[in-house]
């Protein structure tokens, strides 16, 4: 009888078919599967730059032509037999039409003025890279003019443009020309712009990671994105109307889905977060992140296209050093509460 308190041996029979632990395959490297992908910013991006059907958008032309004709139709009808049956309530309403026909008229009135105030700053930004790229001091000289007329009635820029007129008639090159005009007259807005790119970086980083509901993240970060680049618009000078404002966030979206850059890796957020550490955080927090650095992602695109004057290399911004000063308050909070 085997003793209780001695050493048990077992007996292992070697299998001829089973393999060894030398040949058994290598255990699979599992794949971050919940890692953030800033979701929310690509959804909004593609909804923003997708470009209707020429189909959809003939639809939606008949539509509206047909909807405002039968409505006219029906409001000619109801007031001439209102003025027919009761002359004093016919006439009040005719006066109320035609209050809400001249409003129509000045909005768009306004929606013309602000693609009007887009194209001029277009212009400027076309003739400025001709001007630099050809070293046209004369087309610089113009576009100057053009550049200070924009700003004539702008306070912020009040110290630079008389800063601009004491130094320009020292400048003999168009490139240097158009570097002093970006220094005294955009510095301040570049600071404004980068101001509402970070506080737009912030609201969809938290939204993002505080907000769980679904489709909320997507609709915070499209409805942030819309008002930062409208905002940025209106820093640079082009203040955009309801449909200027949605061409203009169309073309800022549009280039970045076409660039790719509507996608963010652990590079980008490193500076906030350090080398791998994305993929420890809560996902949760790791989307807003990730969506926040997006945004100042699009913020720095929206800067280049509203922009009268192209960046010259020293005043280019940085997406990461956006990212920097928006996020890493955020994210030095949440690590000390964690």
């Amino acid at each position: 009888m085997t003793d209780p308190k001695g050493p048990v041996l077992i007996n292992l029979e070697e299998d001829a078919g089973s393999p060894s632990p030398s040949e058994a395959p290598p255990v699979p490297e599992l794949r971050p599967m919940d890692a953030p992908t800033g979701q929310a910013m690509a959804t909004a991006a593609a909804l923003a730059a997708r470009e209707p059907s020429v189909l959809a958008r003939w639809f939606w032309r008949l539509l509206v032509a047909l909807i405002g004709t039968l409505t006219s139709i029906a409001a000619w009808t109801y007031v001439t037999g209102l003025i027919a049956t009761t002359p004093l309530l016919g006439y009040a309403v005719a006066v109320l039409m035609g209050l809400f026909v001249i409003t129509l008229a000045l909005i768009a009135i306004k929606e013309l003025a602000a693609f009007s105030r887009l194209a001029r700053i277009d212009a400027l930004h076309h003739e400025a890279e001709t001007a630099r790229a050809a070293q046209d001091m004369k087309a610089a000289k113009g576009t100057v003019t053009k550049l200070k007329a924009l700003y004539a009635g702008r306070d912020e820029t009040r110290w630079g443009r008389e800063r601009l007129a004491e130094r320009e008639g020292e400048v003999f090159d168009a490139g240097a020309l158009l570097d002093l005009a970006e220094h005294e007259l955009l510095t301040p807005l570049d600071a404004a712009a980068r101001t509402e790119v970070e506080a737009a970086a912030r609201q969809v980083a938290t939204v993002t990671a505080l907000v769980p509901l679904a489709l909320a993240d997507v609709m915070a970060a499209l409805t942030s994105n819309l008002r930062m680049i409208r905002r940025i618009a209106e820093i640079y000078g082009g203040r955009s109307g309801t449909l200027g404002s949605i061409r203009l966030t169309r073309a800022v979206m549009s280039h970045l889905v076409a660039t790719g850059a509507v996608a963010v890796g652990d590079d980008m957020l490193e500076p906030i977060l350090g080398g791998g550490l994305l993929g420890k955080l809560s996902r949760r927090f790791g989307e807003g992140l990730v969506n926040g650095a997006l945004t100042a992602r699009v913020g720095v695109a929206a800067m280049e296209v509203c922009r009268p004057l192209p960046f010259s290399e020293d005043k280019r911004p940085s997406a990461r050093g956006i990212v920097r000063t928006a996020l890493s308050g955020l994210f030095s909070k949440e690590k000390s509460t964690s």
